[in-house]
C-alpha cells in the first residue's frame, strides 16, 4: 500500500528522470526533419505538474496528489506523446478518486484506465509506440497476483522493457534504425523514476530546472505598463488578483467569471472538472475573493498592487521601451478571456509561426494565431486559452501541424463553448480551409466541407537534415537540404532554390491551379522573389503562382499544389 505522499514524490521522480533524459529520448527520433522533439514534449508536459505537485503537503491523499497532477498535465500536455502520458495519469485520478490510500490492485486499475483513454483519443492507434508499451504494462499489471506496489511495479516495469525493446519489430523504420520507439522509451525513464520512489530508494534527483510550461493565468496581463505614455495614475483596477477555486459540486464558474468580468478587467478564467484558476485586475480584491468563495474554498492566492510595480519599474532607469523589448514576445502570446457573443456564430483559432503566416491567417478571418509549429508544439492550455478569447458560439480550430491535433483536440473537450477541430496537418491545408468557410452554412457542414477542401491540397516542404538518417537506401548528413511532399522525403541536395523548384514542377498535376510559394525567415526577399520566378517558368504558363513571405522557422520554402 502507499500513501499520498509516496504517489507524489515517485510521480515528481518520473518527471525528474524523463527531464534529465529528454535529450536522449529525443535523439531517437529516426526522422531526419526537425521536429518538436518527444523528449522535451513529455518532460514539459509531465513538468507542468511539478509545482502542484511540490506545493502540496505530506498529507495529501493518493486521490489528491493523481488530481493535481493529472489536471496540470492534461493543460500542460505537448504534441502527441505529450497528450497521451497526460491521459495515462488520467486513468490514475480517475481510478484513485476518493481514496486516501491505493493497494497494488489501484494501481493496476489506473494503468488499465489510462491506457484506455490514451487509446481511445487516438483515431489510428499504431502499434510499436508508446501505446503498445503501455499497454502490454498495463495487462501485466491486471494479471499480476502481487499484492505489494514495489511487487507489481516491477512486473509493470519488465513487461513494459520487454514491450519497449519489441518495438523495432513492430515498426520497420526503427529496426533499419537500429533504435527503439522514442514515446515508450520516454515512459518507461518515467515509470523507472516512480518505481525508485515506491521501493524507497528515494526520489531521482533533478540535474537541471526543466523548461515550464507557460501558464496564460500567471501571464495575464504583462505589457500593461509598456506604453510610455502611461501614467500611475491611469490604472483604475490596481491590484492583480490571483487565485485557484477548488469547487462546489455543480458550481457555475461561468457566474463568477461574469462577476469577475463586471468588476475588474484583464480575466483569466482556466477550469476543468475540479479546480479553476482565476485571474483578475481589481480595485477590490476583497469583493472578488469574496464572491470566489461561494463557489467553492479558494487557495494560491497571489495580490499584488500594481501602483506600486509601475513605479518600481520607473526606477529601474531601464525605460519602459526596452521592458516593452523584454516583455513583447511573451504579451503576445497571451489571450484575454471573452464571453460569448449570442449574436455571434463563429470564430477561428489556427496555430502559426512566422509573423507573414500570423497575418495571412488573419486576413483570411482567423481570430486568434497561437503561435507554434513543427518545433514547438504548443500546449493544450495555449489553444484552450486561444479559444476561450473569441466570443464566438462556435469555435473553429485549425492545427495546422499532425502533432498538435491531439492537444487541440484535448482544448476541445475543456472549453466553455462548442469548439471543432479540424485536423488540418500543414500550413496550406489551414489556408485553404479558412478560403472555403461558408458563414451561412451550420458548423458541422462547414467543418466537412473546409476539410474536404483541405484534403485535396498537396504540401511541399524544403527543409534540411536535423541529423543523420536514411533515405531511399542512401546516407542523409545532417545539415543537407530536403525536399519532402505531403510529409515524405522525395529529394535531398544542397541547392535551396533548386530543390524547391524541382519540388514544385515534380507536384504539379494535369489539373493544377495555383502553386503558392511561402518563404520562411531564413530566406531573403530577392532570393524569395528569384525563386517563385523559376517556379513560374519551370511549372508552365497556365497555372498561376504567387509568393507569400511567411517568415516561418524551420522550413526554406513551403509549397501549396491546388
Amino acid at each position: 500500500m502507499i500513501n499520498g505522499k509516496t504517489l507524489r514524490d515517485a510521480i515528481l521522480s518520473g518527471a525528474n528522470n524523463i527531464a534529465n533524459q529528454r535529450v536522449r529520448v529525443d535523439e531517437l527520433n529516426v526522422f531526419p526533419v526537425p521536429d518538436g522533439d518527444t523528449g522535451t514534449n513529455m518532460s514539459m508536459t509531465i513538468g507542468a505538474a511539478t509545482q502542484e505537485l511540490q506545493a502540496m503537503p505530506d498529507t495529501c491523499t493518493v486521490a489528491e496528489a493523481s488530481k493535481a497532477a493529472a489536471s496540470a498535465m492534461l493543460r500542460g500536455a505537448r504534441g502527441n506523446s505529450g497528450v497521451i502520458t497526460s491521459l495515462l495519469f488520467r486513468g490514475f485520478s480517475k481510478a484513485l478518486q476518493g481514496k486516501t490510500n491505493a493497494e497494488a490492485a489501484d494501481l493496476a486499475k489506473a494503468l488499465q484506465m489510462g491506457v484506455e483513454a490514451a487509446y481511445k483519443a487516438v483515431m489510428k492507434p499504431t502499434e510499436g509506440t508508446i501505446l503498445t508499451v503501455t499497454r502490454l504494462a498495463s495487462e501485466a499489471a491486471a494479471a499480476s497476483t502481487a499484492t505489494e506496489v514495489p511487487a507489481l511495479w516491477a512486473e509493470v516495469m519488465a513487461a513494459g522493457q520487454a514491450a519497449l525493446e519489441d518495438t523495432p519489430n513492430q515498426l520497420p523504420v526503427l529496426k533499419k534504425a537500429g533504435v527503439v520507439d522514442a514515446g515508450g522509451q520516454g515512459i518507461m525513464l518515467v515509470f523507472a523514476g516512480m518505481q525508485q520512489v515506491f521501493e524507497g530508494r528515494g526520489m531521482v534527483a533533478s540535474e537541471e530546472v526543466a523548461p515550464k510550461p507557460k501558464l496564460n493565468s500567471e501571464s495575464a496581463g504583462k505589457g500593461v505598463f509598456t506604453d510610455d505614455l502611461m501614467k500611475v495614475e491611469d490604472i483604475k483596477n490596481g491590484y492583480c488578483t490571483q487565485f485557484l477555486l477548488h469547487k462546489n459540486e455543480n458550481a457555475s464558474v461561468a457566474k463568477l467569471r461574469a462577476f469577475l468580468e463586471s468588476n475588474g478587467d484583464s480575466v483569466v478564467v482556466i477550469e476543468d472538472d475540479d479546480v479553476a484558476n482565476c485571474h483578475v485586475h481589481t480595485a477590490d480584491p476583497g469583493m472578488m475573493l469574496s464572491e470566489a468563495i461561494k463557489y467553492g474554498y479558494l487557495t494560491n492566492f497571489k495580490i499584488e498592487n500594481m501602483h506600486e510595480q509601475f513605479l518600481a519599474r520607473q526606477k529601474q532607469g531601464k525605460g519602459l521601451e526596452k521592458q516593452a523589448e523584454a516583455e513583447g514576445h511573451a504579451a503576445g502570446e497571451e489571450f484575454v478571456y471573452a464571453a460569448v457573443d449570442p449574436e455571434r456564430t463563429y470564430g477561428f483559432v489556427a496555430v502559426a509561426a512566422g509573423e507573414g503566416l500570423r497575418a495571412v491567417f488573419g486576413d483570411l478571418g482567423v481570430d486568434a494565431v497561437v503561435s507554434g509549429g513543427q518545433t514547438m508544439n504548443p500546449a493544450t492550455e495555449d489553444i484552450l486559452a486561444a479559444i476561450q478569447s473569441v466570443p464566438a458560439q462556435t469555435v473553429l480550430v485549425l492545427p495546422n501541424n499532425k502533432n498538435i491535433i491531439m492537444a487541440a483536440e484535448q482544448a476541445q473537450k475543456l472549453a466553455d463553448r462548442k469548439v471543432l477541430v479540424l485536423p488540418t496537418r500543414t500550413v496550406p491545408q489551414g489556408m485553404t480551409a479558412m478560403l472555403n468557410f461558408d458563414p451561412d452554412a451550420a458548423p458541422e457542414e462547414n467543418a466537412v466541407n473546409m476539410m474536404a477542401a483541405a484534403d485535396k491540397v498537396a504540401t511541399g516542404l524544403v527543409t534540411y537534415a536535423a541529423r543523420d538518417s536514411e533515405f531511399d537506401g542512401k546516407p542523409i548528413k545532417k545539415g543537407e537540404i530536403m525536399a519532402l511532399e505531403n510529409g515524405k522525403i522525395v529529394a535531398t541536395g544542397s541547392d535551396i532554390t533548386k530543390m524547391t523548384y524541382r519540388l514544385a514542377r515534380s507536384m504539379r498535376k494535369k489539373d493544377t491551379q495555383f502553386i503558392t510559394v511561402i518563404s520562411g525567415c531564413d530566406v531573403d526577399e530577392a532570393d524569395a522573389e528569384r525563386t517563385t520566378e523559376l517556379v513560374q517558368s519551370k511549372c508552365g504558363g497556365n497555372i498561376e503562382v504567387s509568393h507569400i513571405n511567411g517568415g516561418q522557422p524551420v522550413y526554406y520554402y513551403m509549397i501549396s499544389v491546388e
